[in-house]
């Protein structure tokens, strides 16, 4: 399809660029509920709009999940959708080599973006803190909308 530009000269619409793969860590969904305009709004909001892929395993959102259901003015349907099945990934990520990473619950999050070529978001400051050390992209969820535009 080409489109008409003044002047009569046929352009090619542009492609829209592939949607980026992030592992989105939990703090970041309970702040995009508190604050949809935030960083991690946006975040959430580029998932939605199918901007951002988010490959999601078994143990990340069971983990999400617990928590969001745990606050009582979060709703767990207003973001189970984002959880789609042709971004499941089976099986649990080899957590090895990530003691980088402090808090244990935290692993899943950052073995998943290793084996899926994600970039994990985090506000976790553990996490935050060792970004240096890891064989991942690790961004706040600030750093992410600024990095991608989205």
């Amino acid at each position: 399809i080409a489109i008409l530009i003044a002047g009569g000269m046929p352009v090619k619409p542009a492609t829209p660029p592939a949607s980026t793969p992030v592992v989105i860590d939990t703090n970041v969904f309970v702040g995009a509920a508190f604050r949809p305009d935030s960083g991690a709004g946006h975040v959430v909001q580029a998932v939605r709009e199918g901007r951002a892929r988010m490959p999601w395993s078994d143990a990340t959102r069971r983990e999400i999940e617990a928590v969001v259901t745990k606050i009582p003015p979060i709703s767990w349907s207003a973001i189970e959708d984002l959880f789609r099945a042709e971004d499941h990934v089976p099986g649990s990520p080899d957590e090895s080599e990530l003691d980088w990473v402090g808090d244990p619950n935290d692993r899943k999050f950052a073995a998943l973006a290793r084996v899926t070529g994600a970039i994990l978001v985090s506000n976790d400051d553990h996490l935050l803190a060792r970004r240096e050390e890891a064989a991942i992209t690790v961004l706040t969820s600030g750093e992410y909308v600024r990095r991608t535009g989205s």
